[in-house]
């Protein structure tokens, strides 16, 4: 596991991992807790490609370090872990981020990549959680937060794969929910539902963007808040799971 910069000069405060920041929903969800003086960990298989959220997070006067980790590596999920909660500080909330949406018919679909999203969006999100919640459960608080989709709860034609995937990951949440509640620990599941404001869909799908600017698509930074509202819940009144769409999305 490769690091950017080295940890040990930051203030040991409460740290927010970010597992799967990338350029749009990861990355601002990381600017949004680093706002509110959360020490940012953020994670990605390349560490070149998270300098950009780490610099500019920095540029605002908050504290952010970026680890290039295999969340399906177990060796790399427990070192991520042990090396945070040594150098940085506690992990107060983790926000599981990791995509693996890619098209396939079930008449084409290999094992090995059947195999692999189901590694990447679901037994990562296991790995991961599982760290954290041990090291919470010792101190009686934190958040975990998994981002959903709307694979999560229906099936679509040419997705077997993922929504296989994303079903598991729900499943895992609701019983880290009923298990870690009691200790305190808040478990939530956000399904975003709609296409969301990135490179990606402005390149690949021009209709879809083009609804942009009458609120048809999700603002990732708007999302972000949603996560922050989570984590900031009281406990009488926890939100397991969180729907977002556009107002425009069909449900």
């Amino acid at each position: 596991m490769q690091q950017t910069t080295p940890a040990t000069s930051a203030t040991r405060t409460g740290a927010a991992l970010i597992v799967g920041a990338g350029d749009a929903t990861g990355g601002a969800i990381a600017k949004r807790f680093a706002k509110e003086g959360l020490v940012v960990c953020a994670t990605r298989r390349s560490a070149d490609k998270l300098q950009p959220l780490i610099d500019e997070i920095r540029s605002e006067g908050c504290q952010a370090y970026g680890f290039a980790s295999d969340a399906r590596k177990e060796e790399e999920v427990v070192k991520l872990i042990d090396d945070i909660e040594r150098d940085i500080g506690p992990i107060e909330v983790m926000v599981f981020n990791i995509g693996a949406n890619v098209p396939c018919s079930i008449l084409e679909e290999t094992a090995r990549k059947y195999f692999k999203i189901w590694e990447m969006a679901c037994f990562s999100g296991f790995l991961v959680g599982r760290e954290v919640a041990r090291r919470m459960v010792t101190r009686e608080r934190g958040t975990i937060i998994y981002t959903g989709a709307t694979a999560a709860l229906r099936g679509s034609a040419n997705f077997a794969a993922f929504a296989g995937a994303k079903h598991a990951l729900r499943a895992l949440a609701q019983s880290m929910a009923r298990e870690l509640g009691p200790k305190n620990i808040h478990v939530a599941h956000v399904v975003i539902d709609g296409a969301i404001d990135t490179e990606f869909i402005r390149d690949n799908f021009p209709e879809r963007y083009a609804l942009k600017d009458q609120d048809g698509i999700l603002n990732p930074a708007h999302i972000a808040d949603n996560y922050w509202h989570l984590h900031t819940q009281p406990r009488d009144a926890w939100t397991h799971e969180l729907d977002l769409r556009p107002w425009s999305e069909r449900w």
